[in-house]
């Protein structure tokens, strides 16, 4: 990694190396700076803050070795990243104003997409870390990892008909609380119903009716106008002598039909003459009818214009006009047929809820003896490795238990609190010495212990579920003595399936690792490209010594250096 405007970090390289790298140095110098830096690389939280005083931006670049094939390098490619030789790369950027950058493999990625591949790439455990063992939710997340596809399996159907049963019950809770409202808007789908049912409305009435009104409105004007224009065309039978269209035209085309062989242009006009004079004639026998057909009752009117009233009265309470009317009255007696059918509904619902509790129950039965399974087995691992880590005499156990609950779901005889992740409250037991009582580690565990129990979980982890890389910030804090040297060891032997990295205060820890990484600041406070030294030979023996006596030229410190170093060296 290299690591620039990062906190005390001005710039500087941590090379990580195979198997086991332990990074030391003065507190304060800015060892955790290291697990900061990794954690921006998997995407943890951009605070502006971490940016040094007086930087624009603060920059973390990382090379992660990636075997062909391996799923994280399956996703970063589907990304678009592109691998370096079988490396990728991996860069993220903090300004000083908030904003932060991602890139994958030379493409800008959401953050988002670090923290997907983060699960896939290491393991970062410390003090935050052994905190959140504490947690019950976090216990139980452990111990379904341990169990693998034993659990997985049954916690997805359960989870499935979990999620169905919530629908169900939010729709029913839906259905009954609204009862009122239902009703309520029933009762006015009903009377508007009704209202028009009583109207009897056709599609297109209102513009029918209204062009029938403006024609009774004006009837005597009309047949007056039908009637001058019929004597222009047919003449006045009261007045023979008067001089029409019709005759004229028909006089016309007799002149021109008496010479038309002589011209062909004059036997055209002839033909067009004759179409004019059927044509008056048809409008002439037309403008008759339509006088004589002109109804121009009263009656008739008062009733047209009542039927509009009736009309308008619909209009206004339910569309623009009659054509929306009826589309309305179509939607709302579809609406008030599925609420008339709510009644229905909630029957259906309660028996499909009757049925997904019972469905529930012995899924979340079988959730429960998959996790009491892996729980022995999970249990006895972990309490192998405390004996390996100078708690020959602990005993881990892992309580499965279930909450009442009235509301609940029946289990095994009774009803039972149910969530998302089954019926189950998992808690890690520790039992320190023989004769203890087993405690919720959270009680039974001092700061030591809990360190050990989180590194023999881990140890066990690493058989089961492995990653390529494991960081452990000062887990060992708390530690001291042979249990310090136990750790170192279980740590050696952690390193032999994966990469593991290790920020401690503990000499005993730091001799056993294949690499040690010194972080010192320089005069001005500040740690720079020089601050990241790999200690070898005589100032690795430096280095141990000041952690043991805080006197680095102390000869009884440099020999107990020294057999720390060939202790362990002996044992890996």
């Amino acid at each position: 990694m290299r690591i620039r405007s990062l906190g005390v970090i001005d710039d500087a390289v941590v090379e990580l190396s195979p198997g086991f790298t332990a990074v030391t140095g003065e507190t304060g110098a800015g060892k955790t700076m290291v697990v900061t830096s990794l954690g921006l690389l998997l995407g943890g939280r951009a605070d502006p803050a971490l940016v040094r005083i007086g930087a624009k931006s603060a920059v973390v670049e990382g090379r992660v070795a990636l075997p062909m094939g391996a799923p994280a390098a399956v996703r970063a490619e589907e990304a678009g990243a592109e691998l370096d030789e079988g490396a990728l790369l991996i860069s993220r950027t903090i300004s000083a104003e908030g904003r932060s950058r991602a890139h994958l493999g030379g493409r800008s990625v959401p953050v988002g997409m670090l923290t997907e591949l983060a699960d896939e790439l290491v393991a970062v455990h410390g003090q935050t870390d052994q905190q959140g063992l504490l947690k019950a939710a976090r216990q139980r997340q452990a111990l379904d990892r341990y169990a693998g596809d034993a659990v997985s399996g049954p916690h997805a159907r359960y989870l499935t008909a979990y999620r169905r049963l919530k629908a169900v019950s939010a729709e029913m809770d839906e259905l009954t609380t609204r009862a009122r409202e239902r009703a309520q808007e029933a009762d006015l789908l009903r009377f508007g119903l009704n209202e028009i049912a009583g109207v009897e409305p056709r599609q297109g009435e209102d513009v029918e009716l209204a062009a029938e009104a403006e024609r009774l409105g004006h009837a005597e004007a009309l047949a007056s106008a039908a009637s001058v224009g019929h004597a222009a065309l047919a003449g006045h039978p009261e007045d023979p002598e008067a001089v029409d269209a019709t005759t004229l035209v028909a006089g016309a085309g007799r002149a021109l039909d008496a010479v038309r062989s002589h011209d062909a242009a004059l036997a055209a006009l002839a033909d067009r003459m004759g179409e004019i004079s059927i044509l008056l004639a048809d409008v002439a026998g037309e403008l008759a009818g339509y006088a004589d057909n002109l109804d121009a009752d009263p009656l008739r009117l008062a009733a047209v214009e009542e039927r509009r009233a009736a009309l308008a009265g619909l209009t206004r309470k339910y569309g623009a006009d009659i054509d929306a009317v009826l589309a309305w009255a179509e939607e709302s007696t579809q609406r008030l047929t599925d609420l008339d059918g709510d009644d229905d509904r909630i029957g259906e619902l309660t028996a499909e809820r009757d049925a997904l509790r019972a469905e529930l129950s012995g899924l979340a039965q079988a959730l429960t003896d998959a996790r009491a399974e892996a729980a022995a087995r999970f249990a006895d691992a972990v309490t192998a490795e405390l004996t390996h880590l100078a708690m020959p005499h602990a005993r881990v156990t892992i309580d499965i238990r279930q909450s009442d609950d009235p509301d609940g779901i029946e289990v095994g005889g009774r009803l039972v609190a149910c969530t998302s992740s089954g019926t189950d409250e998992v808690e890690l037991l520790l039992a320190p010495h023989p004769g203890a009582q087993p405690r919720p580690i959270a009680k039974g565990a001092s700061g030591g212990e809990l360190s050990r129990v989180m590194l023999a979980v881990e140890v066990v982890f690493a058989g089961t579920d492995p990653v390529p890389t494991y960081l452990f910030d000062e887990v060992d804090a708390g530690v001291g003595g042979k249990a310090a040297v136990e750790i170192g060891r279980r740590l050696a032997k952690l390193a032999r399936t994966a990469q593991v990295v290790v920020v401690t205060h503990l000499p005993q820890v730091a001799a056993f690792a294949d690499r040690q990484l010194l972080v010192e600041k320089t005069s001005d406070g500040t740690v720079t490209r020089s601050g990241v030294t790999v200690l070898e030979g005589e100032d690795r023996v430096r280095e141990l010594s000041r952690m043991l006596a805080g006197q680095e030229d102390s000869e009884t410190a440099r020999a107990h250096a020294e057999e720390l170093l060939a202790t362990a060296r002996a044992e890996v």
